[in-house]
């Protein structure tokens, strides 16, 4: 009967018919002076001008392509070791073509993730039928598109994570009318793109998460102690059903489980260099938040070199780059044989890659381990965070991924090859099987081995950005803010729109510079600061890149220079504190102005915040998404206003301030009849479980760290999703 119903749907779906009626933003409108009937012919002719292509002709395209890319590489590495050549032009314009046609090819491969849903809807028919629940479906985004191999391989996921919410998640409808909730249970699934990534999110209005079942199984199965789990916050409990083999079902059930849990659907992402993690649970429903790559086929990589080899790393994977040891400021320290990095009062697991793929024999020395300036790559598997030791970090290359050949398969610590364009073989590292081998740092063994002094942990430190701009005054932005750090071919920038731009990924980046007045730029490579808001990047070139440091932070002097915040002493220098608003936001505004994302637009929002750096830094931001911006230097001038009759849409605020800090701010807000159900996020610098519950239970509907304005951007944005319903 199974088979019968899918040859139905299938029969049904290929039947000649009426159309759908299609979407708002999709409905055909007739131009000027045309009836219905030819808009509709039109339309048929449209979709007459395609044609069906074979997946074999697909992948054969893909791999001409691809060497194609790659001979191009190699031509253009030739001339650029060469000072003049006459070959540079048509070699450009080669390029420009090379990159055109690969991208209509990776366009050609990718499909919507609808096709990942089209079975979705009726699975959860099934699952309402058989399980005695009125369940919804709601899909948006399904226009999305990804590449084929990764649409393929995130099916099985997504259908076990629709199960679950089925049967875990969604309550009964006794259930659900005792709780005050309507009877029909909602699953909601949406896609976007952010980057090079695809994002899924999976919500449920259901019961959420049990925590005490989820405590009382990890303590039961030896996955951590009272103690620690004295310390952890209730998100951070539930993130124990990633782990192997658990569960608090008493049995196997023929919905969801089937004696497969979350950590395969996990793995199984996590093979294709995504991430899934639990965004939120409550007794109003879970969101769980999926990111994939757009491609496997061709992708960016961190090209390093390790005792005299080189490596690439995928770009999706790596965090950042941190020099370690005592002279950078980040320790290097060994515990239980194993070496760790302290990044932001924190342990890092370190990992010697030479000596893991047995390019040397010696064990690290910790002495030499702490004096040597070393680099470190911090990359991110699933949840987990380590670091890998480097000789030499070269660029971000765009590789074209080659598999590895049979006599290779058994060394698990590589997922392919590539060909770099001066035509070096090298290796792919899977960061997967490398995250297999790193010991974990235990969270009893941190506490004891704590060495930074308490003062020094209660002062806010920010990870900062030395670098220098048309003169020797050393000038430093939030590493936070930045996307990334690049090193673009003087030769690949392009003059269009009175501009400089250059090709980034894809897309046109405009650049722009520090200084008004400069000399024509040199041969060689040009250093930029590639910053984005809402998907687009801009680059800020500049003239060398000094240091990464985290410093305790203070404005020292208040600037009145055009692009500058102040100066501040670090590192026992005097340093400008860049304004980036400045110099790129004009660009930003331009494309908010196209974009969609017009929800923020005439909403109020009161940012509160002691300090005035932080003011300056955020106000500009919040106020070019949209948001009518009112500041208050204290709770006590935020409470003021309150008592004025003043009203707002939103409030961020600090929790670190003198006087009433940002909790019992939130406390004497919550308990108010006019300001009650104003939607708060919550700023601070540290990231304490105690202190997020704390801030949960004051009220505070988010908790973001000071500097991670895309964090602040989405909880904003979740907070209006709310707003919106209660509208």
């Amino acid at each position: 009967m199974q088979a019968t119903l899918d040859e139905l749907e299938r029969a049904w779906r290929e039947a000649p018919g009426p159309d759908p009626e299609p979407a708002p933003s999709e409905t055909s409108v007739a131009a000027e002076g045309e009836t219905a009937t030819e808009a509709g012919g039109r339309s048929l002719v449209a979709r007459a001008q395609t044609v069906r292509v074979s997946v074999d002709t697909l992948e054969h395209l893909m791999t001409t392509v691809s060497e194609l890319v790659l001979t191009r590489n190699q031509l253009l590495d030739i001339v650029r070791r060469t000072d003049e050549s006459e070959f540079k032009t048509p070699l450009q314009r080669l390029s420009n073509v090379t990159m055109e046609l690969q991208e209509g090819v990776m366009k050609a491969r990718m499909q919507p993730i609808a096709n990942a849903w089209q079975k979705l809807p009726r699975l959860v028919r099934e699952l309402s039928l058989h399980l005695g629940k009125k369940i919804e479906l709601d899909m948006s985004g399904g226009e999305t598109e990804l590449d084929r191999q990764v649409l393929e391989m995130i099916k099985d996921p997504l259908t076990h994570m629709i199960r679950n919410a089925a049967d875990h998640g969604l309550e009964d409808p006794i259930d659900r009318a005792r709780a005050g909730k309507a009877p029909l249970g909602r699953i909601a699934l949406s896609a976007y793109q952010q980057g090079g990534y695809i994002v899924i999110e999976v919500h449920d209005d259901g019961r959420g998460l049990d925590v005490q079942k989820i405590r009382a199984k990890a303590l039961e199965t030896g996955l951590t102690t009272l103690a620690e789990l004295d310390r952890m916050s209730d998100l951070d409990i539930c993130k124990f059903i990633f782990k192997p083999g658990f569960s608090t079902a008493s049995g196997v059930s023929e919905i969801s489980g089937r004696g497969v849990g979350m950590d395969v659907v996990r793995n199984n992402i996590e093979l294709i260099g995504g991430t899934v993690e639990l965004r939120s649970t409550s007794p109003d429903g879970s969101t769980f938040l999926i990111k994939i790559p757009l491609t496997l086929a061709i992708m960016a990589a961190l090209i390093v070199e390790v005792a005299g080899e080189r490596f690439a790393i995928p770009q999706f994977s790596v965090v950042e780059l941190v020099r370690a040891g005592e002279a950078a400021g980040h320790p290097v320290e060994m515990i239980n044989d194993t070496a760790v990095l302290r990044l932001r009062d924190k342990l890092l697991p370190l990992i010697d890659f030479a000596q893991l793929l047995g390019l040397k024999a010696t064990s690290p020395n910790p002495d030499l381990l702490r004096d040597t300036a070393l680099t470190a790559v911090v990359i991110q598997v699933g949840t987990n965070l380590f670091g890998v030791l480097v000789d030499k970090v070269f660029r971000t290359e765009e590789i074209v991924v080659k598999p590895l050949s049979s006599v290779l398969r058994h060394v698990t610590m590589f997922s392919g090859n590539t060909i770099l364009g001066d035509g070096s073989v090298i290796m792919i590292i899977d960061p997967n099987a490398v995250g297999a081998r790193v010991s974990p740092v235990d969270a009893e063994a941190e506490l004891a081995h704590a060495t930074v002094d308490k003062a020094e942990a209660n002062e806010a430190r920010t990870a900062l950005l030395l670098f220098r701009a048309g003169s020797q005054t050393l000038k430093a932005v939030p590493l936070s803010l930045i996307t990334r750090l690049e090193e673009i071919s003087v030769e690949a920038i392009e003059r269009c729109n009175g501009g400089d731009v250059v090709q980034y990924r894809g897309a046109l980046m405009p650049l722009v510079y520090m200084q008004t007045e400069r000399a024509p730029l040199p041969k060689g490579v040009q250093p930029v600061l590639v910053f984005t808001e809402a998907r687009h990047p801009a680059g800020l070139a500049i003239d060398e890149i000094v240091d990464i440091v985290e410093e305790p932070l203070s404005i020292d002097l208040q600037a009145d220079t055009p692009g500058v915040i102040g100066a501040a002493i670090v590192r026992d220098q005097a340093v400008e504190m860049i304004d980036v608003s400045h110099y790129l936001g004009e660009i930003f505004d331009r494309h908010r102005a196209r974009g969609p994302e017009e929800t923020a637009r005439g909403l109020k929002l009161l940012l509160v915040d002691d300090s005035q750096f932080f003011r300056d830094m955020l106000a500009p931001l919040l106020t070019a998404a949209g948001y009518e911006v009112t500041l208050a230097a204290s709770a006590a001038e935020a409470l003021a206003l309150k008592d004025k009759g003043e009203r707002f849409d939103l409030i961020v605020s600090d929790i670190d301030m003198p006087g009433m800090d940002g909790i019992d701010m939130a406390k004497r807000i919550k308990a108010d009849t006019e300001w009650g159900d104003v939607p708060m996020v919550a700023l601070s610098s540290y990231s304490n479980p105690r202190l997020i519950e704390k801030c949960h239970t004051a009220g505070f509907e988010s908790y973001v760290g000071k500097f991670d304005r895309h964090s602040l951007m989405h909880a904003l944005q979740e907070c209006l999703k709310g707003w919106g319903e209660a509208a």
